[in-house]
């Protein structure tokens, strides 16, 4: 299972939250630009975003369990690396997008395709 980098392509930088929304290790949905992300904090306080949608099955990953710096489907169990999007543990065997978060004052902000 190979890791997946975020894409390198014009970005638009959007907020998404304020950085006190969320405490290491837990996740929620947010709406960027019409994109459904699952925006989350691994358990050193990273900020990472990816498609709220496993790739196994159609369901939100922002509703699943982050444990250190992934995060579980709660349909199947399938993990995600929550910064890469990377496969971590099945029965997904593809990939979700990664975008590129970071912290800017009080703001979360998420690099998003033009």
């Amino acid at each position: 299972m190979a890791e997946v980098e975020p894409e390198e392509a014009p970005t638009k930088v959007v907020r998404v939250a304020s950085k006190d929304e969320l405490e290491p290790e837990t996740a929620k949905q947010v709406v960027a630009d019409g994109l459904t992300l699952c925006l989350a904090r691994t358990d050193e306080g990273v900020w990472c975003a990816i498609d709220d949608e496993c790739s196994h099955e159609e369901y939100s990953l922002s509703e699943g369990e982050v444990w250190g710096d992934e995060i579980e489907c709660p349909a199947h169990g399938s993990k995600f690396n929550l910064c890469t999007g990377a496969v971590r543990g099945l029965p997904a065997t593809q990939p979700v997008r990664a975008y590129h978060t970071k912290v800017v004052g009080d703001d979360v902000l998420v690099e998003l395709p033009s």
